[in-house]
């Protein structure tokens, strides 16, 4: 915290003036600090008297951090499948373990496991752990928690990956707390720091407009959330060995305190952008819901899904399960084609995975260029008509 010495304080204001938080006032010739601070630090160099201060506190830890080891991967099950997220992340956790030295191990929590234990050794796992108990057969947060808790404090993995899905976003972080660790959420890249062999864990702040990476120096195993089709699964190899340890726990914490009644599934005229192999996609440029009628039809013609970002579904051109980016869906086709796009940071985070990115936009300078494949600097409105001319005379040829 800032401390303040009001006796040795002369009331200059150079502290306040200095403060781009705003978090400092000169109120009655001494300096009071509000809520808004955040232990930057510029006030207290600044001050030519030495009235301010931080007292910062020590942080915990978890006495032998080396005696955690290896990379495990939570292996998300849905309706009887592997989740596609948990092979994404077996192929960012196999790059982990190959840096560490260390075996990259799945986790698996359910009911009626036959089989997936295997397929995720194909996938690159060198362990699988499964809890298959009928207690299981109904995700709860407190008993899947509790499961992954006890898995981690008995075999003490130094990295835990798991989905940034509705599941993973519910009891992750009921693990992190249980074993008293950090979790950062949402990332979209994981490295390995070559000095000390800490997990580097990028993710998107202060609302997207910068990103951030995040480090868990004093605390294991290190947590991260990753969500779907940011990272690219290994190629499946069904020769593969691996290790497959049924794993034994105490049938009481696997008692869910919920009890589920039932499980009803919504049948909605669903947006399946994820699985769309070509996605065109409109932003402000678009100027209105008839430009997205223009985009949808060069969506026809190329057999693609229609996206979209947040500026546009905000200005209510286009509903909400279209929306591409941090705060909507992340996609991951063959083609992205964003038309009048500027590029926001996060926007990009949901369709950097894109194989071909193409971007048209009348400003040559707009940030969506950086990460395209393929750029048009020109008129969405003039562009966009001439590509549908030319692809309904190829699909008519």
């Amino acid at each position: 915290m800032l401390q303040i010495d009001s006796e040795a304080c002369i009331g200059c204001g150079v502290c306040e003036s200095t403060c781009t938080f705003g978090a400092i006032k000169v109120e009655g010739g001494v300096a009071v600090v509000g809520d808004s601070c955040t232990l930057c630090g510029s006030c207290v160099d600044v001050c030519e008297v030495g009235a301010l201060s931080i007292k910062r506190e020590e942080k915990a830890t978890q006495g032998n951090l080396g005696d955690w080891s290896g990379v495990w991967v939570y292996a998300e099950c849905r309706h009887g499948r592997i989740a596609p997220v948990a092979l994404e992340l077996l192929g960012a956790g196999r790059k982990l373990a190959e840096k560490r030295g260390v075996a990259l191990s799945a986790v698996l929590l359910g009911s009626k496991l036959n089989g997936m234990a295997e397929e995720l050794v194909a996938y690159g796992a060198d362990k699988v752990f499964v809890v298959d108990d009928p207690a299981l057969a109904s995700f709860t947060d407190d008993a899947y928690g509790n499961a992954l808790s006890a898995l981690a404090k008995k075999h003490k993995p130094e990295i835990i990956l798991a989905g940034a899905t509705a599941i993973g976003r519910s009891f992750i972080p009921r693990v992190a707390t249980t074993l008293a660790t950090g979790l950062t959420a949402d990332c979209t890249n994981l490295e390995i720091r070559d000095e000390d062999g800490v997990l580097l864990q990028t993710r998107p702040a202060f609302g997207g407009n910068i990103m951030a990476t995040i480090v868990c120096p004093h605390t294991r195993p290190q947590i991260s959330t990753v969500r779907p089709l940011v990272m690219k699964p290994l190629a499946r190899d069904a020769g593969r060995k691996g290790e497959i340890i049924a794993a034994n726990l105490d049938s009481n914490s696997l008692t869910p305190r919920v009890t589920v009644l039932d499980s009803v599934v919504e049948d909605l005229d669903r947006v399946n952008l994820s699985e769309a192999d070509i996605v065109v996609a409109g932003g402000r440029g678009l100027e209105n819901e008839k430009g997205f009628a223009m985009i949808r039809e060069l969506a026809d013609v190329l057999g693609g899904a229609v996206a979209a970002s947040r500026a546009a579904v905000d200005s209510g051109w286009i509903p909400y399960p279209h929306q591409v980016g941090q705060t909507g869906k992340t996609v991951a086709p063959k083609i992205y084609i964003a038309c009048g796009i500027s590029g926001a940071i996060q926007h990009l985070v949901g369709m950097q995975s894109a194989d071909t990115i193409i971007a048209i936009n009348r400003d040559a300078d707009a940030p969506i260029f950086d990460v395209a494949t393929y750029g048009i600097v020109g008129d969405v409105f003039e562009i966009v008509p001439k590509l549908i001319e030319k692809f309904k005379e190829r699909k008519s040829a």
